[in-house]
């Protein structure tokens, strides 16, 4: 239904311009543009890694960095800070990225709920979820998400109000062009760009967290 849908739409504007678009003209087209933008970092790797720190802290989201012996030992302290009793963490999460006292069900008075098909309910009475990321952009202070082990479904992240992620240096790029080029092999995953806390603002100019995923947001930092 979508697919014929979505032909039906492309003929009608094959047929309101003469016929002279189609997939091979589109081709053309999008192949023509000239792109003189910056396609490639040029900081060195340290300077890459604060850009993304202090992006991120300049969202309100707060970045710890760890090496990967430490992950667990992080993410406990600062579950307790946080005061989270209940977390979700997608199917293929590291187990060595929970604290090191984590026997399922819980771990150090912190439950670790697995995503097995969730509702939005069950989602919803949660205190927040953890997982990891595909890559990060420094430039921007994105951090990407998609449907793979270790990451899970797009509502587990958007429907919780906190939101712990795991970052590795390797896979933070400066840029956006070359985060979409490391991208395109994954082009048919969902996929979702994280820029901090979720916060918006209406004509009167209120900035209110919360409406369109977590309000608060940790970043953990493998280097």
């Amino acid at each position: 239904m979508v697919t014929n849908s979505r032909a039906e739409v492309l003929r009608r504007v094959r047929a309101a311009t003469g016929g002279t678009s189609d997939g091979a003209a589109a081709w053309i087209g999008w192949n023509g543009i000239a792109r003189e933008y910056r396609r490639k970092g040029t900081r060195e790797r340290k300077k890459v890694l604060a850009l993304l720190e202090d992006r991120l802290r300049d969202y309100d989201g707060r970045v710890v960095r760890v090496t990967s012996e430490g992950v667990g030992q992080s993410v406990a302290e600062i579950l307790a800070e946080r005061g989270v009793r209940r977390m979700v963490v997608p199917v293929g999460l590291p187990v060595g990225w929970l604290p090191v006292s984590w026997m399922p069900p819980s771990a150090g008075g912190v439950e670790f709920v697995v995503d097995e098909g969730l509702s939005s309910h069950e989602l919803d009475g949660v205190d927040g979820v953890m997982t990891g990321a595909t890559l990060a952009i420094a430039e921007t202070g994105t951090f990407v998400l998609q449907s793979v082990a270790g990451q899970g479904r797009r509502a587990t992240t958007l429907v919780p109000d906190y939101h712990l992620c795991v970052v590795k240096a390797e896979d933070v790029v400066e840029t956006v062009p070359e985060a979409m080029e490391r991208l395109q092999e994954m082009a048919g995953l969902a996929t979702t760009f994280v820029s901090g806390p979720s916060a918006t603002a209406d004509i009167e100019m209120t900035r209110i967290k919360g409406v369109h995923g977590p309000r608060f947001l940790d970043v953990i930092l493998i280097v």
